[in-house]
């Protein structure tokens, strides 16, 4: 019988700030590392293959992979959240049983993905205007890249397993390997045997099953509750509808923001290479922010998560509340390196002076106003802590996604400049965040999905009281 062994952080007791802190940085370094070797990939792509394919590996293949990989990865993300909520309620057996469903889920999932990625691959670069200085290596690009979706997605799964359960290290570790594998196999593929577009995509899906073998070598010899034996990997019809419940809305934003992604992709793609690889290189010093806020959003919604579990909601509010503090300072510092530093940091991707100022054109429009981004960041994860995952999808769908299209449609046929297009960000997290606004204080998100043996009002109470047990 497997038993469960405290070796984690305490996302129930203790201190929340320390506790929040200690788990975040180990996300936020495994972040960091993770787009470490995508940066890598750019750096060493720009520097050694040519403009064109710098802008074939950043922009015009990363929102077709999101599109697909995102909602799958978005949908498989009820995992962690079943998960954590049966953690804090100490529900280990249910706990096995999510595992071994995820784990199932991601096989069978990321097999279907690399099928579908490998058929529309061509057809979706036509439909983005792909320019034709960069259409036959986007296409390698993704089509070597679909080969290893299922490894990814074992990945994605299994370190959301851990992090579920508040052992935040070990994803770490599995990404520092990753990474350092990536950039060695980067650097003799491209730089030595001068394999292009081609050495960069191998480099990339290696290093991704490299990560997934490691992940399930730690699940599968765990002595916690969350052990994986291959023998059960199956589906639990029960355990499968709530992943989809809570899963499905998020693999359907992570869809809906693809898409509007993917359109706005098209209209870049409208002004040439140059263009393209100046929104390449500003996307990936972007890249820092939302690793950031990304890191952030985990940590809070597993802390909400498995105190919402542990019937905690005095304690669930106050993760909220230090979420969203830890959130605005970290958005501040991160926003005033950005723009001090925008010239060196762009100069590690571009060359041509033209490109460098265009790309700091597209910068100052967004950076200054990452702040707007907060509430967006911070309430959504409080709400798919507590399952209701399927209203914030609808705000977000609304106030990011269908507001952006508009914007293409009205705003960019008059003022038709790079500038302008990036002006549709903030714009569209200053509208959402109002949303959020109303919609968290008025606690419906909260009790709409607990036990029945609860009474909504008297959680609502306890959600507000000062007192924290």
């Amino acid at each position: 019988m497997v038993r469960h062994h405290s070796r984690q952080i305490s996302l129930t007791e203790g201190n929340i700030a320390k506790n929040m802190l200690l788990y975040f940085f180990p996300i936020l370094f495994g972040s960091f590392f993770q787009q470490l070797y995508n940066t890598i990939d750019a750096i060493i792509v720009g520097n050694f293959v040519s403009q064109e394919a710098l802008a074939a590996v950043g922009g015009a293949s990363g929102n077709i992979i999101n599109l697909l990989v995102g909602f799958f990865v978005g949908l498989a993300g009820g995992t962690s959240v079943i998960i954590a909520q049966y953690y804090g309620a100490r529900e280990y057996d249910n706990v096995k049983l999510a595992v071994h469903t995820g784990i199932a889920l991601a096989i069978a999932g990321g097999a279907g993905l690399m099928v579908i990625g490998l058929l529309i691959t061509h057809q979706a670069l036509v439909w983005m205007r792909t320019p034709e200085d960069v259409f036959p290596m986007a296409e390698t690009y993704i089509r070597i890249y679909f080969l290893g979706t299922v490894p990814n997605v074992i990945f994605n799964i299994g370190s959301g397993i851990l992090n579920a359960s508040g052992d935040s290290k070990k994803p770490l570790f599995f990404l520092i390997v990753s990474c350092i594998t990536n950039i060695i196999l980067d650097l003799l593929f491209v730089a030595v045997f001068r394999m292009g577009v081609l050495g960069v995509a191998l480099a990339t899906i290696l290093s991704q099953t490299v990560s997934a073998v490691l992940v399930l070598y730690t699940l599968s010899h765990s002595r916690d509750c969350y052990r994986l034996f291959f023998r059960e990997i199956r589906f639990t019809g029960r355990i499968l509808k709530q992943i989809i419940r809570i899963g499905l809305p998020s693999g359907l934003q992570s869809t809906m923001f693809a898409i509007a992604n993917t359109l706005i992709q098209s209209t870049i793609n409208s002004f040439g290479s140059q263009v393209m690889a100046a929104w390449t290189a500003f996307g990936k010093t972007d890249s820092i922010f939302w690793m950031i806020l990304g890191a952030l959003g985990i940590t809070q919604t597993t802390f909400s998560g498995q105190n919402y579990g542990a019937r905690k909601f005095g304690r669930m509010r106050r993760v909220v509340q230090t979420g969203a503090l830890m959130t605005t300072v970290f958005t501040v510092f991160i926003s005033i390196v950005i723009i001090l530093l925008r010239r060196a940091v762009l100069g590690l991707f571009l060359s041509d002076e033209e490109t460098i100022r265009i790309a700091i054109t597209i910068m100052m429009a967004e950076v200054p106003y990452y702040i707007l981004y907060v509430p967006m960041e911070t309430f959504p994860s409080a709400c798919r802590s507590a399952g209701d995952t399927l209203r914030p999808m609808l705000i977000t769908a609304s106030g990011v996604c269908v507001f952006r299209i508009l914007w293409l449609v009205f705003i960019m046929p008059r003022w038709h400049t790079p500038t302008m297009l990036a002006y549709s960000y903030p714009a569209s997290w200053a509208l959402t965040s109002v949303i959020y606004f109303v919609y968290y204080y008025r606690m419906k998100w909260l009790v709409r999905y607990l036990p029945k043996d609860l009474d909504p009002k008297t959680v609502i109470a306890e959600y507000r009281s000062r007192k924290v047990s």
